[in-house]
């Protein structure tokens, strides 16, 4: 036989450089207790497994600990938390404390939840039910990452996992949960995925897009090799030299990819008379040069996915167990199969096995994946069986057993915690049940399923298709059911279309026929709860009248037929109102009782709503403290029961962002905004994204907020706080880079996107408003520096617009307590100070106003406009009021990490000649210049070049030469126009000053 080439990791490292060494930096971060993760992409084939051997090789040679999960493709629902599974096994000693991760083992899974009766919980089953789903789930979540602590307290830990582009969707929410709780560990995370293999629709693509905001992972592109290394790869497979044609074939034909090039090598040196002229013919070649035993082997291995068990190949295969050793050994040899840990072996490649897979005659395919049906049906205690069973019975065709399986792996998919596997393969009993004759069924309904999916889906945080499941179950119900279950369908349909944006009308349909279902009925917890959600939707619809009628008929009825939910729905929405009528201590004690009601009965969507309300009630009525207090205990709350990430368990958590922000406490915000452990919908991972990008901005995090807020553009159309929330901070970031132009772009468009939505006047506009005014003074100070009059006036004009637009805002906008809170006050009194910069110095008693403004709790707010009310005292030579309110502004950025904020107070500082130490005195008069440099740097101002600046003054170009030097040097400047810039910015130079006759 020909001398095979040298495949893996007996060949040098080529071109990898630059790759290698950004993952060595990460480990190496990781072993001195920064943690963090690097997402390695590449093409199938271009050498990504490779690069996690080099990682476990040096990383074992450091003496850290790796564990290694790969995943597999084995059908649309998978295996839920099979890497996982893998990559612990190695300390599976070190897990049994731990009683979460018992499910992932074979033998142990968790009971299976009741998805409950249908009367408890609004728009969901009962709380009780969903919450053992939800806790088990975080239980675990927990428990891998307390696991993962503790390992890397004794030494650093590396998580390799491999082919996250076959993920399931409980591993993908696992990572995310990880990743996104990478602080002070010695833990370095790897991840490997294919990037040709994400199509637009691909489950891993909206993870992804998450995962790289996160400040701790990285992304690494591995690109596959250019035709010169492509060539040194090539002649380093080879164990002789290569002649030149064969060289050139090869890495030409590969494209740069590692493995095609591997695989055309090898078919040249086995004597295959050329190289195949397709991939496929490639990889087909190498197991065509095999005996017909061993290809017999390597087919049936290729139905059971890129790792099967021994046993079970044996069980498949048609040949005796000698012949089968030896057709295995063959195929090892041949680099076909490779053996694994625990008898198993493995393809080499995930494309060796879907090519092999890919060449199956049609019956031949349909035999093997019978024959691995028949042997998982004999292992149905074991964990997981049920899913593959599902599996390979849909490909046999044998659809009974699918259905039969596929409700079974749906039940120990909710029993582990993961909801996304348990909706897929609900999915697919949904679409065997009519194909399968009624006989051969199990033992539940269609409306069952139906109504089980459509719980599961708004689980595992995808409302379009629990609208999907509603509607079908809404038909199925229609078909017979009593009135009390068509009414219950309906009233969560149309909850479920309420919470999503341009879905209000079709609500209101689908609740009125739930109500048309019951309104004749006798009373019923059915009826009370068809009551409240009809209140609760009029009230969004501002049909207050109607609201309240249906809200107090609803608690009515509740109280008549003893049901405290529904009771304590209606008083949310009673509470609600009474808050726009100015009553707000009325309103939170309603809130308090609908809270007390709600928990009694463990009705806790319906207890987390009233605590959102309650923390917004504070909050609009400035009551900072107060509302921080309730929306972290609704936040916790909602921990506590599983839900937090639940409707309002989110809204809860982006207010707490927002309020924690407010506050100062700027770690907390940050914490709050992390992203969920598991997939959530693009709107509500986009506003919590937004509103986290706050104190990214504050903080001088510049690029990471600039490329948020650009990517975060193409989510406007979800929510309409999200265009409010980004276009904000997109201007506040322009205007701390110094572009107020950008900043103006920014706030015309969010603007323009609000009036083309066509929803009511929002108070945010108040805010937008202030910071483009604030934008539009700072593009009028700069064109007159420049002597740009048009510019200035435009600017002036469009400023003045944008203040009446804020004053107008306030008069007609509508909030929820009836009239303007101190948060929208100010900012009403910031846009008006603002505006006397237009074009001047700015009016301290304005800026006053607008400080006292944010005394609520606002304290970074409040420390920005204490800088700009120094600024405008300083104009007034009022230095000694303007350095108390520099300090105190320096005091709150320095608290905040406020990196801007505080290098603009401390350049107004330097500005007016004002110490930030209150302890040291500052001169009144300092002159940076010598009286001859200041002639000189006036004329400069004035477009004199140095010999005409020596004509006047009556000195050599020399001489003038040696003047802006020293200028240039005090001023940091390395440039005659840079000087003058930096003088006119440092209030050195003034319009008088540089036309004053020398």
């Amino acid at each position: 036989m020909p001398a095979m080439p040298r495949l893996g990791s007996g060949i040098p490292l080529v071109a990898r450089g630059r790759e290698l060494r950004g993952l060595r930096a990460a480990f190496d971060a990781a072993a001195s207790g920064r943690a963090g993760a690097v997402l390695l992409a590449g093409d199938a084939g271009v050498g990504k497994t490779r690069m996690t051997e080099e990682v476990t090789a040096f990383a074992v040679e450091q003496g850290a600990l790796v564990l290694t999960g790969r995943c597999l493709d084995i059908g649309e629902a998978g295996l839920p938390y099979l890497p996982i599974a893998e990559a612990l096994s190695p300390v599976r000693d070190r897990v049994r404390d731990w009683t979460a991760l018992a499910r992932l083992f074979p033998g142990t899974a968790a009971p299976t939840p009741d998805p409950g009766p249908f009367t408890s919980g609004m728009g969901m089953p009962s709380a009780g039910s969903r919450s053992e789903q939800d806790i088990g789930q975080l239980q675990l979540f927990d428990a891998v990452h307390g696991v993962l602590n503790d390992l890397a307290a004794e030494r650093p830990v590396v998580v390799i996992l491999e082919d996250l582009h076959w993920a399931d969707a409980s591993t993908r929410s696992l990572l995310s949960f990880l990743l996104s709780r990478l602080r002070g560990q010695k833990l370095f995370i790897l991840g490997t995925y294919r990037s040709d293999d994400l199509h637009r629709r691909h489950p891993l693509r909206p993870l992804l897009a998450e995962l790289v905001r996160l400040p701790q992972v990285e992304r690494i592109q591995l690109t596959p090799f250019d035709n010169a290394d492509s060539r040194l790869f090539v002649a380093a497979l080879a164990e002789e030299r290569l002649s030149e044609p064969v060289l050139r074939e090869v890495a030409g034909r590969s494209e740069g990819n590692a493995f095609f090039a591997e695989e055309l090598l090898a078919a040249t040196a086995e004597g295959g008379g050329g190289i195949p002229t397709t991939l496929v013919d490639v990889l087909m070649s190498r197991v065509e040069r095999l005996s017909p035993a061993a290809q017999s082997a390597v087919r049936a291995a290729s139905v059971g996915g890129r790792r099967v068990p021994d046993a079970r190949l044996r069980a498949v295969s048609d040949l005796g167990d000698a012949e089968l050793e030896e057709a295995l050994r063959e195929a090892v040899q041949h680099h076909v199969l490779v053996p694994g840990d625990g008898d198993v072996y493995a393809f080499r490649h995930a494309l060796m096995r879907e090519t092999v897979y890919g060449d199956l005659l049609p019956g031949e395919r349909v035999r093997l994946h019978a024959a691995y049906a028949r042997e998982l049906s004999k292992e149905c205690a074991t964990c997981g069986t049920a899913a593959a069973l599902a599996h390979h019975s849909m490909e046999s065709h044998a659809l009974g057993a699918a259905l039969t399986a596929s409700v079974q792996a749906a039940e120990e998919a909710e029993g582990q915690g993961a909801p996304a596997e348990a909706l897929d393969h609900l999915e697919r009993a949904l679409k065997l049940w009519e194909a399968v004759p009624a006989a051969d069924r199990p033992d539940v309904s269609e409306l069952t399923l139906l109504r089980r999916a459509s719980w599961v889906a708004g689980t595992s945080g995808d409302p379009e298709r629990a609208i999907a499941f509603a509607r079908s179950a809404v038909k199925a119900a229609d078909r017979g059911e009593e009135p009390e279950h068509q009414a219950t369908l309906r009233r969560r349909l149309a909850q479920a279309l309420y919470v999503l944006d341009g879905r209000e009308q079709e609500a209101l349909e689908n609740i009125e026929k739930a109500w048309a279902l019951v309104a004749e009925r006798p009373p019923s917890p059915d009826q009370a709860w068809v009551l409240a959600a009809y209140a609760t939707i009029l009230r969004a619809l501002r049909r207050r009248d109607e609201a309240e009628r249906y809200a107090r008929q609803a608690i009515e009825v509740a109280e008549a037929v003893d049901a405290g939910g529904p009771a304590a729905e209606g008083l949310i929405t009673l509470a609600i109102l009474a808050e726009s009528r100015g009553l707000a201590e009325e309103s939170r004690d309603m809130l308090v009782e609908a809270m007390r009601r709600a928990a009694a009965v463990e009705a806790i969507t319906v207890e987390l709503r009233a605590r959102f309300f309650l923390a917004i009630n504070f909050y609009e009525h400035g009551l900072l403290a107060d509302a921080i207090t309730a929306v972290d205990g609704g936040v916790d709350r909602a921990r506590e029961t599983g839900l937090t990430w639940s409707a309002f368990g989110l809204e809860l958590r982006v207010v707490q962002v927002v309020m924690r922000y407010a506050a100062g406490d700027w770690d907390g915000s940050e914490a709050a905004a992390e992203p969920p452990g598991h997939r959530v919908s693009s709107t509500v991972s986009a506003r919590l994204a937004a509103v986290g990008a706050h104190v990214a901005a504050g903080r001088g995090r510049f690029a990471e907020a600039e490329r948020l807020v650009n990517e975060l553009r193409s989510d406007w159309h979800r929510d309409i706080q999200i265009p409010l929330v980004t276009g904000g901070v997109g201007a506040e970031l322009a205007t701390w880079r110094g572009r107020p132009d950008r900043a103006v772009e920014w706030v015309r468009d969010t603007l323009e996107w609000v009036a083309q939505a066509g929803g009511p006047t929002l108070l945010a506009a108040i805010r937008m408003s202030a910071l483009g005014i604030a934008a539009h003074a700072d593009l009028v100070a700069a064109a007159t520096t420049r002597r740009d009059v048009e510019a200035a006036q435009l600017s002036t004009v469009e400023a003045r617009r944008l203040a009446q637009l804020a004053r107008d805002t306030a008069r007609d906008g509508r909030p929820l307590t009836g009239t303007l809170g101190p948060e929208g006050r100010a900012w009403l009194a910031r846009a008006e100070a603002e505006l006397s910069r237009v074009g001047g110095p700015g009016d301290p008693d304005l800026w006053w106003a607008a400080v006292d403004g944010f005394d609520y709790g606002a304290v970074y707010e409040q420390a920005v406009c204490r800088r700009r009310l120094a600024e405008a005292l300083l104009a007034a030579d009022r230095r000694d009021e303007a350095a108390v309110e520099l300090r105190r502004a320096d005091t709150v950025a320095a608290d905040l990490g406020a990196r801007p904020l505080r290098e603009a107070v401390r350049k107004a500082a330097r500005r007016g000649r004002v110490s930030l130490d209150e302890n040291v005195e500052t001169r009144d008069e300092v002159d940076l210049f010598t009286p001859r440099e200041r002639a000189v740097l006036g004329l400069v101002a004035l477009g004199r070049t140095n010999r005409q600046v020596g004509d006047e003054l009556f000195i050599s170009e020399k001489t003038v030469s040696v003047h802006l030097s020293r200028i240039m040097a005090k001023l940091g400047a390395s440039r005659r126009a840079e000087a003058v810039a930096v003088a006119y910015e440092r209030g050195l130079l003034t319009e008088q000053s540089s036309n004053a006759t020398p």
